[in-house]
């Protein structure tokens, strides 16, 4: 099917495609500052630019889009029928870089916590905010050496940290990301 737009109208479309500030990470902060938790956006001394950076927890948040990183399994993430070799290796580049970057924030001590765009549709998003505070908040008691008490396990998905418990050696090993829940 060829493109309804002309290419100044693609143009056009496609640079008003924002990178910082959008729909998802905005929800996801204001969830954060509502709970108490205070952070910086956009931090660019860091590898990967985090979209939230809360130093207090050594953790750095990613809310990435399901197109643009390439979610598998999504039903938000579909090739374009046109130019599909372009899109394909843009794609694969995008989540090369990702996982160098996240691989680069563990070595340097950080915690890192990767959020999809499906994880904060209107069905899934409280469960996946009440999360995301579950889980800050059970590091916090883990970083600083308390016992946990009175935390009961996490369900499945609900837990938003990486599967690595090693966030400060140089282990290369692919990340597993949860199931989209949009399915």
């Amino acid at each position: 099917m060829a493109d309804k737009l002309t290419p100044e109208q693609r143009h056009r479309c496609m640079s008003h495609v924002r990178s910082k500030n959008t729909k998802p990470e905005i929800i996801v902060r204001k969830y954060l500052f509502s709970c108490g938790f205070r952070y910086r956006v956009n931090v660019k001394t860091l590898p990967g630019t985090p979209d939230i950076v809360l130093r207090k927890y050594r953790t750095v948040i990613f809310v990435n889009g399901c197109f643009w990183h390439g979610h598998e399994g999504c039903k938000y993430f579909v090739l374009p029928k046109s130019n599909v070799e372009y899109w394909r290796k843009k794609i694969e580049r995008n989540r090369e870089r990702d996982l160098e970057e996240r691989v680069r924030l563990r070595d340097m001590g950080w915690h890192v916590i990767q959020l999809w765009e499906c994880q904060l549709k209107p069905k899934v998003r409280r469960r996946t905010l009440e999360g995301l505070a579950y889980t800050l908040n059970k590091m916090t008691l883990l970083n600083f050496g308390a016992k946990v008490y009175g935390l009961p396990e996490a369900e499945d998905g609900l837990c938003a940290a990486e599967d690595n418990a090693e966030y400060g050696t140089s282990a290369r090993q692919e990340i597993k990301d949860g199931a989209c829940p949009c399915d």
